[in-house]
């Protein structure tokens, strides 16, 4: 039986807190830990918080989000210099910022994207009508 992943993570991070607050009010959304780190799912993972970067796994990234990008913004992210792709999920599209490079409501605007990439159809719908 393998060990478990060591926590990577502060539970009472406020950038946590941040972020989980974010990622927590989007409908149906729950928090689980997954290989160490805090992940935001509905059925499937939209962020983790907390990785290292493709081209550069020694150095963590304690506090940043990652997120599966809307596929008309992924190029244009991809090209940000505050944007970096992680290890592991790079391959599938996912991308990451440290969350101190990130503009007020960047952060929201992300995980939305990410959400309603991952989010069965009855959230995305549910996540519509709140702001209908």
């Amino acid at each position: 039986m393998a060990e478990p992943h060591p926590l990577m993570f502060d539970p009472d991070d406020p950038s946590l807190a941040r972020v989980r607050e974010i990622a927590l009010a989007l409908p149906g959304a729950a928090e689980k830990v997954s290989h160490g780190r805090p992940a935001f799912f509905t059925v499937k993972v939209f962020c983790y918080y907390g990785g290292a970067a493709k081209a550069d796994m020694t150095r963590r990234h304690d506090e940043a989000v990652l997120f599966l990008p809307d596929p008309g913004d992924a190029a244009a992210l991809a090209q940000d210099p505050r944007v970096w792709v992680p290890a592991y999920l790079g391959p599938s599209g996912w991308l990451a910022i440290d969350l101190a490079d990130a503009e007020p409501g960047e952060i929201g605007e992300l995980l939305d994207a990410s959400f309603r990439r991952t989010a069965p159809a009855r959230l995305v719908r549910e996540l519509d009508a709140r702001t209908a």
